[in-house]
């Protein structure tokens, strides 16, 4: 999950279908806290946290966000000798193809925005698989890494897909390695042609899943990516070594960078709960410094508006920027480009009334992010 990348825009685990849901937990400062350092739930860790409450209304209603009781414009040419003779529709039954899965990432990027808001309306950030599809399907949202994967990875799995999440330390300057659970991608297993990683939270990305087991260039249209092997020690060094890769590990280089480095034990939504509260409340964290709303374009190009900058970046790299000064018109463009209907424009919000809310929210149960 990296902000800062929106504008350019491991041996494997063994995988099985999920079959007992696990307990839900917000995110608090206090759980964030007593969390930290832990390795409470990797002894669960056995794919996607059960999907059980993820009822047919709600999988139905999570595909028609993402489009698909239309024809889709502009669909995957790649996946030409996979796809099945129609696209599927709401409530329809389908094998759980590699067609469908780059189908549906690619959808996924178009319909649903990567975006923070949640960090400056004083929202509360859940990961709970229910709440985070609802967000998606009922409250027509967004959000970053945790929620985007965590929604997505829960409506795979109700399609039959074998789902695996990842935990991930994204690359910062000077190739230093962000903090533990950093980020949250996902590792699907499909019917017909093995394992890819899905990433559709990590703003500027690959369009279609990465194949899992290759290591040459896979070409997209963000670009050329490589799933490569980490090894040795983190190149700018780490203390303790926590920086340092393991016989696990694996890094996700784009044009030659290197963007994040997994880790390939699998993991569940509650892992996650103290990288997600920092990313929320941290002043060092790039959510809590600026506000973000991206998505692809339809053409492939990318639209984001950060605070009151909207900018439009078309397919062949060439953008142009906005600055919006009536209130009104920032609304009017979270609304039209994003599909977001909001009552008051977000602002990003100090460091003390961060640390205001979270302590309520800790003294309450809540969740705040």
């Amino acid at each position: 999950m990296d902000p800062a990348q929106s504008g350019r825009e491991v041996p494997e685990p063994r995988l099985r279908r999920p079959t007992a849901a696990q307990p839900s937990l917000p995110v608090t400062s206090s759980e964030a806290e007593a969390h930290a350092g832990s390795d409470a739930g990797q002894s669960e860790a056995r794919g996607v946290e059960a999907c059980a409450g993820l009822d047919a209304r709600l999988v139905g209603a999570y595909l028609e966000r993402l489009g698909f009781d239309a024809p889709c414009a502009g669909s995957d040419p790649a996946a030409s000798d996979h796809r099945s003779a129609s696209a599927p529709g709401p409530g329809s039954v389908h094998a759980p193809t590699v067609a469908l899965l780059r189908e549906l990432h690619l959808r996924h990027l178009r319909a649903v925005p990567f975006e923070n808001l949640s960090v400056h309306l004083g929202e509360g950030i859940v990961l709970e698989e229910r709440r985070l599809v609802e967000k998606v399907v009922e409250e027509g949202r967004g959000g970053f890494c945790y929620e985007l994967n965590g929604a997505f990875g829960a409506l795979l799995a109700a399609l039959g897909f074998e789902v695996t999440l990842l935990a991930a330390r994204v690359y910062g300057e000077e190739g230093r390695l962000g903090i533990p659970y950093d980020h949250l991608a996902l590792l699907v297993r499909t019917a017909d042609a093995g394992e890819w990683l899905a990433d559709v939270g990590f703003g500027a990305h690959s369009h279609y899943p990465l194949q899992w087991g290759r290591r040459d260039e896979q070409p997209d249209p963000a670009g050329a990516f490589r799933i490569v092997e980490a090894v040795g020690p983190h190149p700018a060094g780490a203390e303790s070594g926590a920086g340092s890769a393991t016989a696990r590990d694996l890094d996700v280089v784009l044009d030659g960078e290197r963007v994040y480095r997994l880790e390939a034990r699998p993991r569940v939504l509650r892992d996650f709960v103290a990288g997600a509260w920092w990313h929320s409340t941290s002043p060092e964290s790039h959510f809590t410094k600026s506000l973000i709303c991206s998505r692809l374009t339809e053409d492939g190009g990318r639209i984001t508006l950060s605070g009151r900058r909207l900018k439009v970046t078309a397919a062949d790299g060439v953008s142009r920027e906005d600055e919006l000064t009536d209130d009104e018109e920032v609304l009017q463009t979270y609304r039209e480009r994003f599909g977001i209907a909001l009552e008051r424009v977000p602002a990003v919000r100090t460091a003390m009334s961060r640390q205001a809310a979270g302590r309520t929210a800790s003294g309450s149960g809540g969740s705040q992010g």
